[in-house]
């Protein structure tokens, strides 16, 4: 059974990045190469969110919700489990 990730990531001043994917050790790799044009240009690479799903659509799904949402909103769920805005991507980067 796979799982895919929504994940936001932010850089040191709070520019945010919401993506998708079933990899998420990988695509934060990718991220902090500079392979991705927008979080290249901003240094968006610290994961400061993410949520699991069993399913790509309801992953999918998720992601547009987020996308939508104002930057506030996004903040406030940032804030819900990560205060400090650190960067938790060592749980996916053994």
């Amino acid at each position: 059974m796979r799982t895919y990730y929504v994940y936001i990531l932010a850089s040191w001043n709070r520019v945010l990045y919401v993506g998708v994917t079933n990899d998420l050790s990988r695509r934060i790799i990718e991220h902090r190469r500079g392979e991705s044009g927008f979080t290249a240009r901003y240094n968006v690479t610290r994961l400061v969110y993410w949520e699991e799903f069993a399913y790509i659509e309801d992953a999918i799904r998720r992601e547009k919700q987020l996308k939508k949402w104002t930057r506030a909103a996004k903040e406030a769920l940032v804030m819900s489990v990560n205060p400090m805005w650190n960067d938790r991507a060592d749980r996916f980067l053994r």
